[in-house]
């Protein structure tokens, strides 16, 4: 079997280079993983930073690129004017067949632009989906996961009917080759259970779900199950899911400033925070988005994976284990047919 090939776009996250060519580097000492990670961007930083770092030379291949997107550029201008930065190299690679997934913590807008200039949609697709994994209390899956996955959460702001359809196709299939659940329970996000609640695209939409099969569409859910764990998919426009994922992830910040002020004001405090301290720390774990390393921007004809921009090695090493892991997995076949059972159902 040939081994997984992963165009990394080494540059433009918050923290440099360093991160992102040190996770890739520890990859590449791991014998369970038979993946090779193309590195894009200024061919000796990443070289520099190689050398600080034990690595298999095999595994790893170095694709110059003169420039990259920076956080603070807007996505549009900075592609009309670096052609060749390591974003753009990196899609090219994918779109040419050198390599099989693209893997970036850079500029979320600058990615998913990127993504839909080099990359076709996917058959009845009109808008691709950010996916975001969120925590939960309940685990989800064979392998007990810690969290399920919502999606829009950013790339599309209004979706429609069709938009929301093909979220929970393509969010099922996500959830089927990365958590192994062979029939994911997909909910759609509205202001209350009932099939009438939500707006006329949530109402059609919910119609249509459930003459889908490859899933449970379970209905509308609504806040409180996210945290609950519910479901393992959440569906939403993209306009309330990034809403949502920005107050998921204050969540453990809230939690640790809260602690620090009660830490401080007196004895009482302290001996109540030490018998906290295992949820404290559980909460922490849960809502630590290092270990998720990435989610994907689904849609479109080859995969993108998105990881943080804060993202540290270990980060970085989960988003190229979980982007191999959808190639392994066939999630573009996967989402291909689901869609094209929608389309038979509704004729």
């Amino acid at each position: 079997m040939a081994r997984t090939r992963v165009a990394l776009d080494a540059m433009g996250a918050d923290q440099g280079v360093g991160p992102v060519v040190q996770g890739a580097a520890e990859l590449s000492l791991d014998d369970r993983h038979e993946t090779e990670v193309l590195l894009v961007g200024n061919a000796q930083a990443i070289d520099r930073t190689l050398r600080e770092h034990r690595h298999r030379r095999d595994r790893l291949q170095v694709v110059d690129a003169p420039s990259f997107v920076g956080m603070d550029e807007k996505p549009k201008l900075a592609l009309d004017e670096k052609p060749a930065c390591s974003l753009l190299t990196a899609a090219r690679l994918v779109r040419d067949g050198e390599a099989d997934v693209l893997v970036s913590a850079g500029n979320t807008g600058a990615v998913i632009l990127g993504a839909s200039r080099t990359f076709a949609r996917l058959p009845g697709v009109r808008r691709v989906a950010l996916a975001a994994v969120h925590p939960t209390v309940q685990a989800h899956g064979p392998k007990n996961d810690p969290f399920a996955l919502m999606l829009d959460v950013g790339a599309t702001l209004h979706c429609g009917t069709d938009d929301l359809v093909a979220f929970a196709v393509m969010g099922a299939a996500y959830s089927r080759v990365i958590s192994d659940i062979r029939c994911p329970r997909v909910g759609l996000l509205s202001n209350g259970s009932e099939p009438h609640k939500g707006t006329p695209a949530i109402v059609e939409a919910h119609g249509r779900l459930r003459n889908i099969r490859g899933f449970e569409f379970v209905g509308n859910v609504e806040g409180l199950d996210i945290p609950r764990g519910t479901v393992d998919v959440i569906v939403c426009e993209g306009f309330v899911g990034n809403i949502v994922l920005k107050m998921l992830e204050g969540v453990s910040e809230v939690a640790k400033e809260l602690a620090k002020i009660a830490y401080g004001r007196s004895l009482r405090y302290k001996l109540a925070l030490g018998m906290l301290s295992g949820g404290i720390k559980q909460i922490k774990n849960l809502t630590d988005w290092k270990q998720y390393g990435g989610a994907p921007i689904v849609g479109f004809d080859h995969l993108v994976i998105k990881a943080h921009g804060r993202s540290n090695a270990r980060a970085i090493r989960n988003a190229l284990k979980v982007a191999a892991k959808t190639v392994e997995g066939r999630l573009v076949d996967q989402v291909r047919e689901g869609l094209a059972q929608d389309e038979r159902s509704a004729r």
